[in-house]
């Protein structure tokens, strides 16, 4: 089992920043990719940044140039930097790890962008 818990989401204006962090703990070992994923109201749930155990780095079109995904294993910890924002970036805000064959998830983080 792997449990996470997401922190840093809140209110901001347009062209403001925040930083999203995930504290996992847990079954730490085997875990294949550390992701973000946001959930706007009445969409689907969408993959906005990953990184793989192996370092490679993917990010949504939408949040390139803007958004810088890392981790920092000493700590267990999983960050997503988020620059620029735009009131579209306006969702709630999931880390997700896949290990094995299961996904673990977090409670979310709401983020508000106004404009």
């Amino acid at each position: 089992q792997v449990q996470l818990v997401e922190s840093g989401g809140g209110l901001v204006q347009a062209g403001g920043s925040l930083r999203l962090s995930c504290a996992m703990s847990g079954r730490l070992f085997n875990i294949n990719v550390m992701a973000w994923y946001r959930q706007a109201p009445g969409k689907q749930r969408d993959l906005v940044a990953a990184i793989t155990s192996s370092g490679t780095i993917n990010y949504a079109d939408s949040v390139k140039g803007r958004f810088t995904i890392s981790r920092d294993n000493a700590k267990n910890m999983v960050y997503l930097q988020m620059n620029s924002l735009k009131p579209e970036d306006t969702a709630v805000y999931y880390c997700n790890v896949a290990r094995r064959l299961y996904d673990y998830w977090g409670q979310g983080t709401q983020v508000t962008v106004s404009s």
